[in-house]
């Protein structure tokens, strides 16, 4: 079996923190899974974000290093950091999290194309390479997974235990 390039290993490691295998834990589609909209907006802890606006948040880092790769605007654009989910629904929600998936599909299918000398190269507007960058959007996927599972206890009801 051939070794897998820095780059490949880099997307796989992008698809752990989204999509699941991941060292750490549930990844943060696994933690997703059965969250209705309803509960993604709730904030059970006042000076917390919400379920929903922590998928928000991660999409949008994801998309800009994205842009930072292709050539596109480095610096999130106004509101892009944290955005507001807007109306609450269950098709919106949906559509977060369909948004959520496709951004890091989006940024896993550059990373495979890029070379060991890009990835050293120093990504726009940073003193960070674009390998740590890239790193850094599956941490930080992985940080707020750990958010999200948070929440998820305190929005999910647990099933009553019946007493024999």
């Amino acid at each position: 079996m051939p070794v897998p390039s820095q780059s490949e290993l880099i997307a796989d490691e992008i698809g752990r923190a989204l999509r699941g295998e991941a060292w750490h834990g549930p990844s943060v589609l696994e933690l997703l899974d059965g969250v209705s909209a309803d509960e993604a907006m709730q904030r059970p802890i006042a000076s917390a974000h919400t379920i929903w606006e922590l998928v928000l948040h991660i999409t949008a880092w994801s998309n800009i290093a994205l842009r930072r790769i292709t050539g596109g605007q480095a610096e999130p654009y106004m509101d892009e950091d944290w955005p507001l989910p807007g109306d609450f629904s269950a098709e919106r929600w949906a559509a977060a999290k369909e948004e959520l998936t496709e951004s890091h599909d989006r940024l896993r299918e550059i990373i495979i194309s890029l070379s060991d000398a890009r990835l050293a190269e120093n990504a726009p507007k940073s003193r960070n390479t674009i390998a740590m960058m890239l790193h850094g959007v599956a941490q930080h996927a992985a940080y707020h997974g750990g958010q999200i599972a948070i929440l998820k206890k305190a929005v999910t009801p647990y099933p009553r235990r019946v007493s024999l």
